[in-house]
């Protein structure tokens, strides 16, 4: 059964960063019209960054890295911001790997598994928390507490199975976790809803640093 599929493949350009203390930043992203290779990309600081291979990341110590391979929005989602913001919003211009139509990309379970093409296997990890290089790549006053009160984050994703990725490509959830809570659910309470974090302990796939954090910040309350 297929839930979605890809509209767009996006590849980073290299860009000046003026919104934070680096040369570069990746958050450029464009369509490309060929296949794109996708690994597991090893650890956020030390390994190959994104998952994609040609995707440049700047940020190495906030971005990439095995739970952060691949970033995905949904294009329904950037409809929804175009009627709010008043402009268009080309698909990569929230700085995302995969621009994807029909999947409820922040409805998914932290867990589950898409079978993206013949060959890849992504797995949803967390939410994307907005950045200055977002806010300044946006010109959006306030822009960082919108988007984070919005919980229209997309989705990071790790690498299961590597393999090819284009556009056109369907998309199906192949695995659902019995026990698990969404993205939108799981941003909510991280950024929002302190008194409901231990919620989130229940999503077992939770990134192993993100699930340390919440164990710590519980002990402290």
């Amino acid at each position: 059964m297929t839930d979605g599929k890809v509209l767009q493949v996006n590849v980073g350009v290299p860009r000046s960063n003026p919104a934070k203390k680096l040369a570069m930043t990746g958050i450029d992203k464009r369509p490309v019209d060929h296949p794109v290779y996708v690994r597991a990309p090893g650890p956020k600081t030390t390994g190959l960054h994104s998952g994609l291979v040609g995707d440049p990341i700047g940020d190495v110590e906030s971005h990439g890295g095995d739970d952060q391979a691949v970033y995905v929005y949904a294009r329904e989602d950037y409809d929804w911001w175009e009627q709010e913001l008043g402009r268009q919003l080309a698909g990569g211009a929230f700085g995302e790997n995969l621009t994807t139509a029909g999947m409820d990309v922040n409805g998914a379970l932290i867990g589950e598994i898409w079978r993206v093409g013949d060959e890849l296997e992504i797995q949803p990890t967390f939410g994307r928390i907005p950045c200055a290089t977002f806010q300044a790549r946006m010109g959006e006053r306030q822009w960082l507490k919108r988007f984070t009160r919005e919980n229209r984050t997309g989705a990071y994703l790790r690498v299961i199975t590597p393999g090819h990725v284009r556009a056109g490509d369907e998309i199906s959830v192949v695995y659902r976790p019995a026990k698990s809570v969404s993205i939108a659910e799981a941003f909510g309470i991280y950024m929002l809803d302190p008194a409901s974090l231990a919620r989130l302990l229940d999503a077992e796939s939770l990134p192993d640093d993100l699930r340390q954090e919440v164990e710590d910040r519980l002990t402290r309350m």
